[in-house]
């Protein structure tokens, strides 16, 4: 990908989707950030059955930076077999 600036906030607002089974996963809740290089390295959004993640008690799942496929004005590709295949985080 391309080296470009993006706020937090404007990564937030934006819907990841799961484009192999088109499924939505969530908005951003978290990100992850490499302190050495300050580079962004994965995403978390909640895990299945999180109503907008305050309710439910999966975990969030957390997608690495080289799973994500593009980052659109309204949403976020990512490209995973399955759900099951990305990272959880316990709470």
């Amino acid at each position: 990908m391309k080296n470009v600036a993006i706020c937090v906030s404007d990564l937030k607002s934006k819907m990841v989707v799961n484009i192999i089974d088109g499924k939505q996963l969530g908005g951003i809740m978290d990100i992850e950030i490499d302190i050495s290089t300050g580079r962004l390295t994965a995403i978390v959004v909640p895990g299945p059955g999180r109503f907008l993640g305050l309710f439910g008690r999966n975990e969030d799942i957390v997608i690495p930076w080289d799973k994500i496929n593009k980052i659109g004005v309204d949403c976020i590709l990512v490209e995973s077999p399955s759900v099951s295949d990305l990272k959880p985080v316990a709470d």
